[in-house]
């Protein structure tokens, strides 16, 4: 327990420090949060191979021939959602190494792994490993209906009419008595 006083002093250093300010100083930290990397930010983590990922955005960008800005942006999010999919069959194969054979560290699937058993606090890493996972799948699905959406009404040319929102009440409770 610290002193009143102590706790002004350390609540005013707080105010003093602002993170790096060059690019370099920037960089060096910004991966300091990055855990299993299932959620990150960024797509390409340190020790992955980028000429893979480019390829993957390339091979996609083939097949899928977007068309416009939304359109790429949604093959991209496919392309993002497919590699973190591939990391996490890492991480699955990590968790296991790390659960059946204790703290081993020779692999980066293993280092995958005990990154993920750490961040779960220990708690069951492969229920928790299959919620991701079933997001991310999600994820990948939505991004593909809807770019197989615009792209069939740009080949419709507009003649197919866009899906309406609809508000659903599943409360049970008239309208009146709300």
């Amino acid at each position: 327990m610290s002193s009143a006083r102590k706790a002004a002093a350390n609540r005013q250093n707080a105010l003093k420090s602002t993170g790096p300010k060059t690019p370099d100083g920037k960089a060096a930290v910004r991966l300091n949060a990055l855990r299993h990397g299932l959620l990150s930010e960024e797509i390409l983590l340190p020790g992955e191979d980028e000429e893979a990922l480019r390829e993957l955005a390339q091979g996609l960008s083939a097949e899928l021939q977007p068309v416009g800005e939304l359109e790429g942006l949604l093959v991209d999010r496919i392309t993002s959602l497919l590699w973190r999919l591939r990391r996490l069959g890492r991480v699955e194969a990590g968790v296991f190494i790390q659960e059946s054979y204790g703290d081993v560290r020779d692999s980066d699937a293993s280092t995958l792994g005990l990154s993920f058993i750490r961040d779960g606090n220990g708690a069951n890493a492969f229920s928790k490993l299959s919620r991701y996972e079933t997001t991310m799948e999600r994820g990948l699905y939505k991004a593909l209906h809807e770019l197989q959406r615009l792209q069939a009404n740009r080949i419709a040319a507009g003649s197919i009419p866009l899906p309406l929102a609809v508000d659903v009440d599943i409360s049970g409770v008239p309208e009146g008595d709300r």
